[in-house]
């Protein structure tokens, strides 16, 4: 590959060569950005192309999102989850639930999206579902306890996907003192690429994308 080619020419050409967004992702990406902090967070185009592909090959009947920011993943997610299936999706932070209510209930899935608020590790251990497909985009620091809450509840052969895996590149660099989200993602990765009872797929789009099977 020519690496003189800046990175977002190629991911530019890579969203115009894939599906497009349906027209309710268009207008959540449009008023995140009009009215959110930090709306770089959101999947996007890409991310949420992969993730609504995934969700169709293995046509999930329950989901789980760990950080749901604006929503823009769980209706990617959903895309592919049976009619009588579920998503569950937990965010922490109150400010978001009214834009994340407003376009789920505008979308095909509003029966089946259920939204929590509040401490995802007080949430996870009070669903009683078993889930085909788990993502995780949420504080890096509690990835790993996270997969250990959750890991019970996947059903053999079902997805956990992890985001920001590479954290701008960090990963694979000394950690600096004090980089505790750097050291604790360091730690995540090299746990699941160890544990025998998942196999591991690690592709570099935007910020690093962990997909582990359930064996």
């Amino acid at each position: 590959m020519n690496s003189s080619i800046p990175l977002k020419i190629l991911e530019n050409y890579a969203e115009e060569i894939s599906q497009e967004e349906p027209e309710i992702l268009k207008q959540l990406n449009r008023e995140t950005y009009q009215k959110v902090l930090k709306p770089r967070m959101i999947s996007g185009h890409l991310q949420g192309r992969i993730l609504s592909l995934l969700s169709k090959l293995i046509r999930p009947k329950n989901i789980l999102e760990i950080g749901t920011f604006t929503g823009y993943s769980a209706l990617c997610l959903a895309e592919g989850m049976q009619k009588d299936g579920k998503l569950h999706t937990i965010d922490k932070n109150e400010e978001l639930y009214e834009i994340q209510k407003k376009y789920f209930e505008n979308s095909a899935y509003k029966n089946q999206i259920i939204q929590h608020t509040g401490d995802a590790k007080e949430i996870i251990p009070t669903l009683n579902e078993k889930f085909d497909m788990v993502f995780i985009d949420a504080d890096k620091q509690n990835y790993s306890l996270y997969f250990d809450l959750v890991f019970p509840k996947i059903n053999t052969g079902g997805l956990f996907i992890s985001d920001n895996v590479l954290w701008y590149g960090k990963v694979t660099q000394p950690t600096k003192k004090g980089d505790k989200a750097t050291a604790q993602l360091k730690a995540f990765n090299e746990k699941l690429k160890n544990d025998e009872r998942i196999e591991n797929l690690l592709l570099p789009i935007r910020d690093g994308i962990l997909i582990s099977r359930k064996l």
